[in-house]
This record gives structure tokens, C-alpha cells and sequence, in this order.
């Protein structure tokens, strides 16, 4: 507060005079401080005694005013001798002029000074109560906001854990069945879907077409086809055949052949296969033409070097060269158990089963590795034969143990490998087939050996029934019928083409042959020929 405006600037005193009453002044405003602590104390004694008189709070606070009171009486006397004392330092710094001011104060101005005072000081005892409640108030506040925060988690985390609890016991005694396992088509289930697909399209017809393998010649009646035309897309047309077989008379060079057998696949209205006799050595109808490519040798030669592989090189070199000029069948390998057999000469690997197996079985990976359909003849075996089947009967006087100690064993290691065709020859294997049929003709040697005893499910195709062993004995029309009901499912070269076609299409209107059947037979040919679909 201003000294000059409590008191008035009195008349008379000079600047200097009046600074020095205000220093004064402001010393006893220390004073003052401590005696305000004074009364903070008060004031505490007071807090105390309310606490423990609760009954009586109205008598206990008239009781501090009172005490107040006579602390600002006190606070008066102490002035007072603030005052007396401040007047006698005065006195000692200039005495006239304190008792100039002593006579000029009056007692009005002193008590107006002390009056306001005391307010100052209840207004600020008053404060510090205050605000200290309000402390306390704001912690009891806080604390009680944090105990029941504190409490809600806890309620709230009990609560969790018992609905963790129930969850967990409801799903132990849940029992969820797993969902059933979604397999995914296998590349075997989406080749039979494309065969079925094409198979379900075609009339009865080309069904029974599509079993016969023919030369060219008995296609379209020409004398020699070296190329593939109008005539042969009118065959085609008319006979859908599964195949044509070609011969050293059809092949004039490279170009030419190329030309004919890429101009013949788009005249078909199916895949159709474009096969050769393609051994290695003397049964070469390619090597052995004009044409220039790699020479095989003949199977015994390999055979005595006893290097698999160069069996597993001799049919990637065939099948790689018979690929690129339009080939996709090879009646190769030979897979005959023979030992200075007159019949076979130098076509067979030799005479220990297990070596012809090794090496037949790498003939076959080899050249399926090249894209080319091998082919193993001619089954049961006919090494030990003595006669050949091209000029009349000849019979196999092994029993069927022994053929299934010695001339099984190459078929099996050539199924084992995936061969596409196994041939099966006319010999007569009266070890098998008591009625003593050709094995081309034969149910025990096909259906029975071949298909139940060694597990295959390739294509099985007859040796040419043109030969003399089929054509001294049987119809083209016989012939063609009893294959087809024997198990085979391809037929080679009858004799009379149109004739063998007409007979098993009646056999199948008639139902001497189901149609069925004829679709099994279908399903293994296009699973060959529709392979490469999924490649």
C-alpha cells in the first residue's frame, strides 16, 4: 500500500523526508509478516480445536474471532512499539524532524492505519484456510476417484477372466467337426476329363475307327503314298483311323517326309498317331532311306556292351530325330529274351533277362523323353521261337513260370518306365492259352497276363494281322472281332482293312461288343494322345 496515500503527504515534509518514512514504514511492514505468521499459527490452533469440538462448531468459531481480535490487539501493541521504536531511530537520524511528525500524526490516522491492517491480515489468514480446504477437498476427491477407478478395473478383470473361463469350457465341450478336405484335382483326373469330354462327342463310327492302325495305302487305296493330299483328307473323312503306320516305300527324303506327315495330323478329326518301325540297325525304315540322320546300332551290339547307358542315348537319338521329321509312335524297342535266335538276329539286347531288362527299360525313358511313344514287342516273348510269324503258326513251348522268370521280366521294367505300347506277337503261348489261340487273339495272354498278372493299363496294340501266323487261320473280319474281345486296343494292319472295320462296328450294333468296351479301349489311346495337354 502507498504510505503517502494512507496518510497523506503532510505539509511541510520534503521528498526526502517523506522516502525516509516510507523506508520506516516498509520495516514495519516486516514486522508486520511476522506477526501474520503469528496468526497463521492462530489460525492453525484454531483448525485443531474445531476437529475436536464437532458438537459445538458455531461457540468455537464466535470463540476465534475473539481470539483473532485480541491477536490484532496484540498486533496493536505491537506497533505501537514498532512505532515508539521506529520514533526513537528516528530521533537518533534526525530528532527535530520525528517530532515534528509525532506532533503533525494524529491518534485518528494511526487507528484508520491499523483498522486496515488487521483486514489485510484476516482477508489473508482467511485465504490460506481456504485454499487449504480446498486442497484437502481435491485429495479426498482424487484419492476417491483413484480407489473406485481401482475397484472398477478389478470388477472389470474378474469379469474377463470368468468369461475366458466359460468360453474355454464351452469350446472343450464343443465338438467341431473339421470341414471336409477339398483335394485338388489331380493332372490323371483332368486328362480323363478331357478324353471323356472328347470321347462323349464322337458318333460310334470313328469309335471303331479310331482302333485301327493302317498303312497309308490301305487308307486311300493308292498303290504308294509318299504325300498326304485330297485323297487322304477324303479318307480321313470317311474312316477317322487312331493311326498310320509308315514304310521305307513311303519315304523319298527329308522333305519330302516332313511335308506328308505335317499335312496328314490336320487332315484328321482327331489326334492321330504317325508311327515307324524304328529299332536301331537293320529295322530302320528311316535311318536306312535317304534321309540323313544319326545311326543307330542294332540292339545285340549295345546289348554286348552292357552300358545301359548307351541304350538310354541310342533312344534319345531316335526319338529326338523322328520328333523333328513328324513321328509320334516308335514300334521299338525289342524286349525279347534271345540267344542266337535266327528269327530275331541281332533286334534283340541278348539273352539274360536281366541285362535285355536294364537296357529295354532305358531305350523307353530315353525316347519318351523326346516326345515319341515307344512301343516293347513283342509279348509274351519270342525269343525262343522257332518259326517266324510272318510266314505261318509258331508256338512258345515255355511254361508260364518260366516265362515269368525270364521273359516277363523286360515287359515288367518297361511298365515300371511308362511305356505307352507293349505289341503283342502271334505266337501261339500254349503255357498260357490252353486253346492254343495266337497271344494277339488270346484273353489269358492279354486280359488275363498282361493286364491282371503284370498291371498294365498302356496301350496294347496286335502285330500286323496281315501276317501269315493271323491269315492262314482267320477272317480279317475273325481276327479283328477276337482282338478286340481278347483285350487289345488297337489293331495293326489286317489284311483286309474295310473288312475288319465293318465287323467289329456290327459287333458292337449287335452287342456282341458293347460300346462300352469300345470306350475303355478309346480312353487309353487318348490319355496318350492328349498327354501332352498338360505339359
Amino acid at each position: 500500500m502507498d504510505m503517502r496515500k494512507l496518510f497523506g503527504r503532510k505539509k511541510g515534509y520534503s521528498d526526502e523526508e517523506y522516502d525516509e518514512e516510507e523506508y520506516e514504514g516498509l520495516e514495519d511492514d516486516e514486522e508486520i509478516d511476522e506477526d501474520d505468521d503469528e496468526i497463521d499459527e492462530d489460525d492453525d490452533e484454531i483448525d485443531e480445536d474445531d476437529e475436536d469440538d464437532e458438537d459445538d462448531e458455531d461457540d468455537e468459531d464466535d470463540e476465534d474471532d475473539d481470539e483473532i481480535d485480541e491477536d490484532d490487539d496484540e498486533d496493536d501493541e505491537d506497533d505501537d512499539e514498532d512505532d515508539e521504536d521506529d520514533d526513537e531511530d528516528d530521533e537518533d537520524d534526525d530528532e527535530e524532524e520525528l517530532e515534528d511528525d509525532e506532533e503533525e500524526e494524529t491518534e485518528e490516522d494511526r487507528r484508520e492505519y491499523r483498522r486496515k491492517r488487521r483486514i489485510r491480515n484476516q482477508i489473508i489468514a482467511y485465504s490460506v484456510v481456504g485454499i487449504f480446504v480446498i486442497a484437502l477437498v481435491a485429495a479426498g476427491i482424487f484419492l476417491g476417484h483413484r480407489i473406485s477407478t481401482s475397484i472398477k478395473e478389478k470388477h472389470q478383470a474378474e469379469e474377463l477372466e470368468q468369461q475366458l473361463a466359460e468360453q474355454e469350457q464351452a469350446q472343450q465341450d464343443l465338438v467341431i467337426e473339421a470341414p471336409p478336405e477339398i483335394e485338388e484335382e489331380t493332372l490323371d483326373e483332368q486328362l480323363d476329363e478331357i478324353v471323356n469330354s472328347c470321347i462323349s462327342e464322337m458318333p460310334l463310327e470313328d469309335k471303331v475307327a479310331g482302333l485301327f492302325m493302317i498303312t497309308p495305302e490301305a487308307l486311300t487305296g493308292v498303290g504308294t503314298v509318299t504325300q498326304a493330299g485330297e485323297g487322304t483328307q477324303k479318307a480321313l473323312n470317311e474312316y477317322a483311323v487312331g493311326g498310320l503306320i509308315y514304310f521305307s516305300k513311303n519315304i523319298v527324303d527329308k522333305e519330302q517326309l516332313t511335308a506328308m506327315l505335317s499335312n496328314t495330323g490336320p487332315k484328321s478329326k482327331y489326334p492321330i498317331f504317325l508311327a515307324v518301325d524304328e529299332e536301331g540297325g537293320e529295322v530302320s525304315r528311316v535311318a536306312n532311306s535317304d534321309v540323313e540322320v544319326i545311326r543307330v546300332d542294332d540292339m545285340a551290339t549295345i546289348g554286348a556292351g552292357g552300358d545301359t547307358t548307351a541304350a538310354y542315348e541310342a533312344g534319345v537319338t531316335i526319338g529326338s530325330y523322328l520328333k523333328e521329321l513328324g513321328f509320334n509312335v516308335d514300334f521299338a524297342p525289342v524286349a525279347d529274351v534271345a540267344s542266337d535266335n535266327e528269327v530275331l538276329g541281332n533286334r534283340s539286347f541278348g539273352g539274360d533277362a536281366t541285362l535285355v531288362s536294364d537296357m529295354a527299360a532305358n531305350v523307353v525313358e530315353g525316347m519318351e523323353g523326346t516326345g515319341i511313344s515307344a512301343c516293347m514287342k513283342h509279348f509274351p516273348g519270342i525269343g525262343s521261337a522257332e518259326e517266324d510269324t510272318h510266314d505261318g503258326r509258331t508256338e512258345i513251348t515255355k511254361t508260364l513260370d518260366e516265362m515269368r522268370t525270364s521273359d516277363f521280366l523286360p515287359f515288367e521294367a518297361g511298365i515300371d518306365a511308362g511305356v505307352d505300347f507293349i505289341m503283342v506277337s502271334h505266337a501261339v503261348a500254349s503255357g498260357i492259352d490252353a486253346e492254343g489261340k495266337p497271344s494277339s487273339l488270346s484273353e489269358p495272354v492279354i486280359t488275363n497276363v498282361l493286364r491282371g498278372e503284370l498291371g498294365y493299363n498302356g496301350i496294347v496294340i496286335t502285330d500286323a494281322l496281315n501276317m501269315g501266323a493271323i491269315t492262314e487261320y482267320y477272317t480279317s473280319e475273325e481276327a479283328a472281332v477276337m482282338a478286340i474281345e481278347a483285350g487289345a486296343d488297337m489293331i495293326l494292319m489286317p489284311e483286309n482293312f474295310e473288312a475288319a472295320y465293318n465287323a467289329v462296328l456290327s459287333a458292337v450294333q449287335d452287342g456282341t461288343i458293347s460300346e462300352e468296351r469300345i470306350n475303355e479301349s478309346l480312353r487309353r489311346i487318348y490319355r496318350v494322345k492328349y498327354a501332352d495337354k498338360l505339359q
